[in-house]
């Protein structure tokens, strides 16, 4: 069933929320699987191509299973799995950072001798092989063999651990993420109820009715008794099959306007997370496509010479699929805006997501099928 979606623009509310910012602290990030089970009744949930764009100062561009069970009386458990990382993952197993305008690098952790290079100006940014203290007791980073720049150069980036999940059986309902913290209200249209705490960015939530309020935008019922507005949301509803798609071939689908991904088994959706696809100048071009080419991890660079410069070295799990103008599912370490138009064409997937639908799409008796679209904005309230 496809519930009705609101009739606004995510540039509008990508623009109201400030980006993450960027931990400058340089550490191994450790992941294992956590037993999470959120209840729709208990309010608080403890849940290729890229550009730097100077209008909005920001880039644009193994444990046991997680079981995230969301229960309500009238329609009993539903259950999605937030599944383990592969044994061969490179998700905390790759550190990164971006380099300084004009960076200068060196062949040893010292700046007594002459650069090897200087980096340039643009979006750059540079695996970490190491961090090293010399004997002048100054930190610095080795970002290829016999290459170094000094910590003052390099901001060392934190990848988003957020994670998609797995379905253990068809949605009966449209499902999703908060991309914005909310705090619900009693009725559609009302101020926030104190009473109800606020729900973290990317709380899971379902959805039971929708209606459009006295403001004329159309609120969602997340449960317990709690509303809220459409822009505070990211939502996957299942979809057909579209034209030309076997019953059983793999394919995913990319909705632009929620800036979500969905993968299917021919009619069964499997896995759902958010996306990053591009912004307005550099749009993600609609239609049906296949993936054509896959790397583990390569490099991606483009517009050189150019104000939007940008260099990106071992992006993971890079999927292209439109041929015509180099688009691609890929991993994204460089920042957490999933939810929001944010790339420069390609749809930046968070890595976890990313590796898990490259390692799925590699067992499939198809091609990839990845169909790109926007969905209706504006539906019809029932």
């Amino acid at each position: 069933m496809h519930w009705p979606k609101l009739n606004r623009k995510k540039e509008q509310r990508s623009a109201r929320r400030s980006g993450r910012s960027v931990n400058h602290i340089f550490r191994c990030l450790f992941v294992c699987g956590m037993l999470v089970t959120i209840f729709v009744t208990i309010p608080r949930v403890n849940g290729a191509e890229c550009n730097y764009s100077a209008a909005i100062e920001e880039f644009a561009c193994s444990g046991q299973e997680n079981l995230i069970e969301i229960k309500s009386e009238a329609v009993g458990p539903i259950q999605f799995i937030v599944p383990e990382l592969a044994e061969n993952t490179l998700f905390s197993r790759r550190w990164y950072g971006r380099l300084a305008d004009n960076t200068n690098v060196y062949s040893s952790s010292t700046r007594a001798g002459a650069p090897l290079r200087n980096g340039g100006d643009g979006y750059l940014f540079a695996t970490i092989l190491r961090q090293l203290q010399n004997d002048a007791g100054e930190t610095w980073y080795e970002i290829n063999p016999g290459e170094y720049v000094h910590e003052n150069d390099i901001q060392v980036a934190q990848p988003s651990d957020f994670q998609g999940v797995e379905t253990t059986s068809q949605p009966e309902r449209p499902f999703g993420w908060v991309v914005q913290e909310v705090r619900p209200s009693r009725q559609p249209g009302g101020e926030p109820d104190p009473n109800f705490d606020k729900l973290p960015r990317f709380t899971l939530v379902e959805i039971f009715d929708s209606v459009k309020g006295k403001d004329d935008w159309i609120w969602y019922d997340i449960g317990d008794g709690r509303w809220a507005k459409q822009i505070y949301f990211s939502i996957v509803d299942v979809d057909p099959r579209p034209k030309g798609i076997g019953k059983d071939e793999f394919w995913a689908e990319v909705d632009l306007f929620e800036q979500t991904f969905a993968a299917y088994e021919g009619d069964r959706l499997v896995y759902a997370t958010l996306i990053s696809s591009g912004l307005n100048q550099w749009p993600t071009n609609e239609g049906l496509f296949q993936v054509w080419d896959r790397f583990q991890e390569y490099k991606m660079s483009g517009a050189e010479g150019q104000e939007d410069y940008y260099f990106l070295e071992d992006v993971p799990y890079i999927m292209y699929f439109d041929d015509l103008n180099g688009i691609a599912l890929h991993g994204t370490y460089w920042h957490d805006r999933f939810g929001y138009k944010h790339s420069h064409g390609c749809v930046n997937m968070p890595i976890k997501d990313a590796e898990w639908t490259f390692n799925w799409s590699a067992e499939a008796p198809n091609d990839l099928w990845v169909w790109v679209h926007t969905s209706d904005p504006v539906g019809h309230l029932e």
